[in-house]
């Protein structure tokens, strides 16, 4: 019983670990030069895969950590980053969470990682109207939203490929 505690223990770190490095590997890949503020969010493979894992609550998990240590590490904590990242990864991980358990049948993790991606652009435009007052930002919106929709695919295409590669492992089933 304590070895399968201590195993699940390690293996959330380890996801909260992947996700810091994935954080710290893409901001050192310059994107601002396309749409300024754009990210291919790389370390959500980690949250996503944290959900589809073990559920829910350590997906969140691995998100939080992930976004709160990754913003102490850059030195942005409780900064305009920190809340503009907060706000859209948990607004994302929200609907992804709700997409992944309720619409399921119509959904593929796929699916639900561009659904994520598409809201944590949501989250993000609407805490930087509340942030600046500045309600034009909506038109912003758009253009992240295209560019919400490949990364969404890449990410859940790369979760898809991990959880199906996990069957052959002593991983999947026993978390």
């Amino acid at each position: 019983m304590r070895s399968n505690r201590t195993r699940y223990v390690c293996l959330v770190g380890l996801l909260i670990s992947i996700g810091l490095v994935l954080h710290i590997v893409e901001s050192l890949i310059p994107m601002s030069y396309i749409v300024p503020g754009a990210k291919m969010g790389l370390a959500n493979i980690a949250s996503l895969l944290g959900m589809v894992i073990f559920g829910f609550k350590v997906g969140f998990l691995v998100l939080f950590f992930r976004i709160v240590l990754g913003s102490v590490i850059a030195g942005t904590f409780l900064s305009f980053n920190f809340m503009m990242s907060f706000s859209g990864g948990v607004l994302g991980f929200l609907l992804m969470g709700l997409v992944y358990y309720f619409a399921s049948d119509y959904f593929s993790i796929i699916g639900v990682s561009i659904v994520g991606a598409l809201f944590h652009n949501v989250g993000q435009i609407f805490t930087a109207m509340y942030i600046i007052s500045n309600f034009g930002l909506v038109y912003y919106l758009p253009y992240l939203a295209l560019l919400a929709i490949p990364a969404g695919l890449g990410i859940g295409l790369t979760v898809d490929f991990t959880w199906n590669y996990l069957f052959y492992s002593p991983l999947r089933g026993k978390a």
